[in-house]
Parts: C-alpha cells; structure tokens; sequence
C-alpha cells in the first residue's frame, strides 16, 4: 500500500519527530511511504480568515502535489477537516477541479483515522519501554470528519504498558482555534488553563493531542504553569511502542538463537522527513 506523508506546517516545523514516528508506524504495518517535498500549506488559514482566492491556490498546489498519491495520510486532524470539508467547496464553480478536489478529499485521511478505518490494525503485540498512564484531549476538528476520541482511545489501551484515565471536559476546545488565540487572548488563555487542570486531575503522565495547534497551544500552558503533565502525539507513543518491542524481540531471539518476532512485520523503507 503506498502512502504519501502530508505532514501540515505545524508539524514539519515544530513537530518534525512526529512526522518521522508516522513513516515509523506506517512502515511498520506495511505501508511503504514517500514525501513529495514540494508540499506547502494546505490553505486553511487563508480560508477561516476569509481569503478563498489565496485557499485556492494553495488547494491546487496541493491537487498538483498528491495527484498521484494512493492515500494521503496527515498527523492533523485540522488539515484533514479542511481538505475534506472545503475543498470541494473551494471549486464549486470549476467542474474540472471540482471533481479532483473530491478525488482527493476522498483519499485523505487523518493519521488514526487511517489506522483504524483502512489498516485496521491491532496493536496488542507491542509493549511500551515503560508502563505510562495517558489520558486525551479530544480536538475539534475530528468533529468535522465523523470522528470520536474512541478509535484513538481503543488503539492506547491495546498497547502492553498503557494505562488510560478520561478526562473531564475531553471534547472542550482548548482555547487555540487558529487566530481565535490571537483575536481573544483571554477567552483563549482561561479555556486552555481549564484543560490543564483537567489533564492534571486525571493523574496521568501524558496528554494525547493529535492536532499540532492544539498541542503547541496545550503543552505551552502546561509550561507556564509548571504542570507536570506532557503531552504527546498518538504516533510518538505508538512509534515507541514499535521501536521498544522490535529490540526486545531482537534481543529474546539472540538469547534463544531465533529471529525476533516483535519487529516482524516493520517496513524496510528509508524515507526522512525533513525538518
């Protein structure tokens, strides 16, 4: 199954560690991955501050980029919403880039979304480097493609090591909302020290927020107020998890002259994304 990696600015350029446990994961589960690295912004901050000219041609380098990508896969929920929701809306009145604009959004698909919907994959053979107790924030825009936090909630409990605690207030937005932080800092800044109180009564090591604004914006209030919560992307843990299990794998078949069987299955594929 080939995928192309849409690893969204936030990511590539705060987060780039989270972009290279994808490719891991993926790779791992079989997927052999590439990055077109002409990729840009997908348009969405140009769309929510009511720029649809400048969407547009960011969308259309996009189409451009991807044309002949299998599934694209994106560690942002916030991305996927957009390219799903609007880009066909973008070109409405352009019957020919309308009908590759639904093409595309057809084959995107957000990180767990792709996991769990198209490989279906079953993590239960992969034990974490230590036992970690998490808990999850559940980001807004999943809303926009159908989702819950339950297939990402599912997908922590499988693993060997983990420990899950619900959050009170999970589904609350925490206050980032793009240039909402910027527009109403104090609406933004009370919403967003709400959440860390949340994540913090839960006793749990780690916050799972998958959407990069929403994690920058978290992890920056769990900072200021010296929490000792951390929060972390669902394909850093899972990538741990794998990495973790192929050593210990590799490490029972050297004391037993037999090949691991934890890394079966890992994809051999040499991609990098760059930071």
């Amino acid at each position: 199954m080939k995928v192309s990696l849409f690893v969204a600015c936030l990511t590539d350029l705060f987060a780039p560690d989270v972009g290279m446990a994808v490719v891991t994961s993926l790779e791992h589960f079989g997927c052999e991955v590439d990055f077109p690295t002409a990729q840009t912004c997908c348009g969405q901050p140009a769309f929510n501050n009511g720029f649809p000219a400048d969407a547009r041609a960011l969308a259309v380098r996009m189409l451009d980029v991807f044309r002949h990508a299998d599934y694209i896969v994106t560690p942002s929920g916030s991305c996927c919403a957009m390219i799903r929701a609007h880009y066909p809306e973008l070109f409405h009145d352009d019957p020919s880039l309308h009908d590759r604009a639904i093409g595309f959004a057809a084959r995107c698909y957000e990180y767990v979304e792709f996991l769990t919907k198209v490989l279906k994959v079953d993590l239960t053979g992969l034990t974490l480097p230590a036992d970690e107790k998490f808990t999850y924030h559940f980001t807004c825009h999943l809303r926009t493609l159908g989702a819950s936090g339950a297939p990402a909630i599912n997908l922590i409990k499988q693993l060997g090591g983990s420990q899950f605690a619900a959050m009170e207030k999970a589904d609350q937005c925490c206050g980032f909302g793009g240039t909402f932080a910027i527009k109403y800092t104090d609406i933004s800044g009370a919403m967003v020290n709400d959440k860390v109180q949340c994540g913090q009564a839960t006793g749990a090591d780690t916050m799972i927020v998958n959407d990069g604004g929403c994690a920058m914006n978290i992890a920056g209030a769990c900072h200021r107020q010296g929490a000792s919560i951390h929060v972390r992307h669902i394909a850093q843990i899972i990538s741990s998890a794998i990495e973790h299990s192929a050593a210990q794998g590799a490490a029972d078949g050297a004391a037993t002259g037999a090949p691991g069987s934890a890394a079966k299955g890992a994809g051999n594929g040499a991609t990098s994304v760059p930071s």
